[in-house]
C-alpha cells in the first residue's frame, strides 16, 4: 500500500514488510555495539522465527547448525563501510538460506536480506564437484522416495575442512573436495542420488541392494590423496537414516535433517565416527543447546580448570613436569571431558579466552609447586595454544607478563602449537614464535606427523620440543608403519637437537621401547591420566620421595 503526497509516491513501511513476507524474504540489521540482530519479514517461514524480532549474537550462533557456524560468523564479522556480506548456511529446522547485505557504518551497522537459496539461484549442480547441490538433491530425493521399497540416506561430513583450508589454502582445499566428488560418482551405481549438500557435506540416497551404502561411501572417500605435493588422509563423520518409499515416504528435507543429526552424534564420538539416526538424537540436540548456554560464562565463573598429566623423563623415570589440560566442572553434570565442550568452545569463538585462562592458571599452579618443592626447580608446565591463538593480539606481552607475575624462569612455561596453525601463514608464525621464545617461553610442536606440512619448515622455526601423536605410539607395537614414524621422529629430533615427547605411553614395556629408540620423555595413562591440582600434588610428592614416577607394568 502507498499514499500520495502532492505528486510524490512514498513507500509505506508496513506495505514493504508485507511484500517481503509474501515473497518469503526477510530484512536483517546487525548492530554489534549493542549485540543486537533484528529481523523483519518472512523470518518464521525461513526457520528464523526463534530469532525474531531481535536476538543476540549468541542466539544467532546457537540456531545455526554446528557445521555451518563458520558461515554464520560471516554475517557478524565487522567490516569496512561498503563491504558486502555474503553467507550461506542453514539453521536448525530450516532450509539453506543466503544472507546478503552491506556494512553501512564502520563497526556500527550492517543490513541486508535473507531468503531461501532457491530464491537466489536456479542451479541444481555444485560447480566444484558436479554433484547435485542441496536444493537439487532434495528435488531428486523426493522423486526417488516415491518409489516403494527400502531406501537409505547417508550423509558424510569431511572432518577438519577448516584445517585443510588453513593449511593448504582454499584453492587447494577445493581440489580435495572436487576429487572426493569424483570418487563418489565412481563408487555408486548410476541410479543413486548423489549430492554435495554443504561446504563439507556429501549425501547419497540409494536402495541398499547387496551393499552397505555407508561403508561404500567411507571406503571410496577415505583413500589417501596427494594434492600439490601434500599427502591428505581424509576422514569422515557419517550419519545414516533408513526410510520406506511410496505414498507414505517421509519428506526428503526432514530425512536430511535426521541424517545430519546422526552426523552430529558421530562427530561427537570422535574423528571418523559413524551413527544411525535414533529418536534420542532429538533430545540430544536440545541438550546440546542447553550445554552451549551453560558454556558461555563458564570460564569467568571458574568452572573450567586445568588438570595436569605428568611428563616423565624415560631414561631416569624422574618427573619432568606436567601438561595442563582443560576440564569443565559443570555445576549439575559434574566433570565433563574435553571432547564434550572443546568443539563447542571453538564454534562459539571462545578458544582464545580459554587459552589465556589456561595459561594463567597453569603458570600460577606451577609457581606454587616450585615454591613448595625447591628440589623440583627444573619442573615445567605445558599449555596448548588453541586454534588461531598464535594470532591473538597481545599474546607475546601476555606470556612475558605471566612469567614475571609468577616468577618463572625461561622455559618453565612451554607453549604447544599444532602444525595447522603454523602452516596457515608460516612466515608470520615463525616471527611470532621467535618473539615468544625471546619472551622466555618454551615451544613444542604438538601431534607431529598428523598435519599437512612438509619437514622443511622445522629447521626455520624455533621449537625446542617435538611431540609424537599418541596414535603412532599406541600402535607402534602392532603396526610397522607407526613404528617407522616413531623411529623417524625420534631420529629427526636428535638430528635437529630437539627434545622428543611421546604421548600415549600406556605401560612400562612401551616406555622401555621408546627409551631404546632414544626418545627423551613420555606421557600417558601408563603414568597417570590428567589429574586435578590436588591429585597432581600427591603424585608430585610420591615421585619426589621415590625418585621416579610410578608406571603401570601393563596397559
Amino acid at each position: 500500500m502507498s499514499f500520495r503526497t502532492g505528486e510524490r509516491r512514498i513507500w509505506d513501511t508496513t506495505a514493504t514488510l508485507e511484500a517481503l513476507g509474501g515473497a518469503d524474504v526477510a530484512l536483517w540489521i546487525w548492530e554489534p555495539e549493542s549485540d543486537r540482530l533484528r529481523l523483519n519479514g518472512a523470518a518464521r517461514a525461513l526457520g528464523l522465527g526463534p530469532l525474531a524480532p531481535e536476538c543476540s549474537s549468541a542466539a544467532f550462533r546457537a540456531l545455526a547448525l554446528p557445521q555451518d557456524r563458520a558461515q554464520a560468523e560471516e554475517v557478524l564479522k565487522v567490516r569496512e563501510p561498503g563491504q558486502p556480506v555474503v553467507a550461506r548456511f542453514r539453521v536448525r529446522g530450516g532450509e539453506v538460506c543466503l544472507w546478503r547485505g552491506v556494512w553501512l557504518e564502520e563497526g556500527v551497522r550492517a543490513a541486508g536480506v535473507v531468503a531461501a537459496e532457491t530464491k537466489f539461484s536456479a542451479s541444481e549442480r555444485c560447480d566444484l564437484t558436479g554433484l547435485l547441490d542441496r536444493r537439487g538433491f532434495i528435488v531428486r530425493a523426493r522423486e526417488r522416495l516415491a518409489e516403494p521399497g527400502a531406501h537409505e540416506l547417508v550423509v558424510a561430513d569431511l572432518d577438519r575442512l577448516r584445517r585443510l583450508n588453513e593449511a593448504l589454502g582454499h584453492d587447494r582445499a577445493d581440489l580435495v573436495l572436487a576429487a572426493l566428488g569424483s570418487r563418489l560418482i565412481a563408487a555408486f551405481p548410476s541410479d543413486a542420488v548423489l549430492g554435495r549438500i554443504g561446504e563439507d557435506e556429501f549425501a547419497v540416497l540409494c536402495k541398499p541392494d547387496g551393499y552397505e551404502p555407508a561403508e561404500m561411501l567411507r571406503e571410496a572417500l577415505e583413500q589417501p590423496l596427494r594434492i600439490a605435493g601434500f599427502d591428505i588422509h581424509p576422514t569422515l563423520s557419517v550419519g545414516a537414516v533408513s526410510a520406506e518409499g511410496g505414498l507414505e515416504a517421509p519428506d526428503p528435507a526432514e530425512l536430511l535433517r535426521r541424517a545430519e543429526l546422526a552426523v552430529e552424534a558421530a562427530a561427537a564420538a570422535g574423528r571418523g565416527g559413524a551413527a544411525a539416526y535414533g529418536r534420542s538424537m532429538e533430545t540430544d540436540g536440545l541438550s546440546r543447546l542447553a550445554l552451549e548456554a551453560d558454556l558461555r560464562g563458564a570460564i569467568g565463573r571458574g568452572e573450567i580448570i586445568p588438570y595436569f598429566q605428568p611428563v616423565v623423563r624415560l631414561s631416569t623415570g624422574a618427573l619432568s613436569g606436567f601438561e595442563a589440560l582443560a576440564r569443565w566442572i559443570h555445576p549439575r553434570r559434574g566433570m565433563l571431558p574435553p571432547d564434550e565442550f572443546l568443539p563447542l568452545i571453538e564454534e562459539m569463538g571462545l578458544m582464545s579466552e580459554l587459552g589465556a585462562h589456561m595459561m594463567h592458571a597453569a603458570a600460577r599452579q606451577l609457581s606454587i609447586w616450585r615454591a613448595c618443592h625447591p628440589a623440583m626447580s627444573a619442573m615445567t608446565v605445558s599449555v596448548n595454544l588453541s586454534t588461531g591463538e598464535i594470532d591473538r593480539p597481545g599474546l607475546v606481552d601476555d606470556v612475558a607478563q605471566t612469567l614475571r607475575d609468577n616468577n618463572l624462569p625461561r622455559g618453565a612455561l612451554k607453549l604447544e602449537v599444532t602444525e595447522s596453525d603454523i602452516m596457515r601463514d608460516p612466515e608470520r608464525a615463525a616471527m611470532v614464535l621467535r618473539t615468544l621464545r625471546e619472551a622466555g617461553a618454551g615451544l613444542a610442536l604438538d601431534d607431529f606427523g598428523t598435519g599437512f606440512s612438509s619437514l622443511s619448515y622445522l629447521t626455520r622455526l624455533p621449537f625446542d620440543t617435538l611431540k609424537i601423536d599418541r596414535y603412532f605410539v599406541r600402535t607402534m607395537g602392532a603396526n610397522a608403519g607407526s613404528a617407522k614414524i616413531v623411529r623417524s621422529v625420534v631420529k629427526l629430533g636428535q638430528d635437529l637437537d630437539l627434545e622428543v615427547v611421546a604421548e600415549g605411553v600406556e605401560n612400562a614395556e612401551m616406555a622401555r621401547a621408546l627409551q631404546g629408540l632414544g626418545c627423551d620423555y613420555g606421557q600417558g595413562f601408563g603414568y597417570a591420566p590428567a589429574l586435578s591440582p590436588q591429585e597432581a600434588e600427591v603424585y608430585l610428592n610420591e615421585a619426589y620421595v621415590d625418585g621416579a614416577a610410578p608406571v603401570k607394568a601393563r596397559g
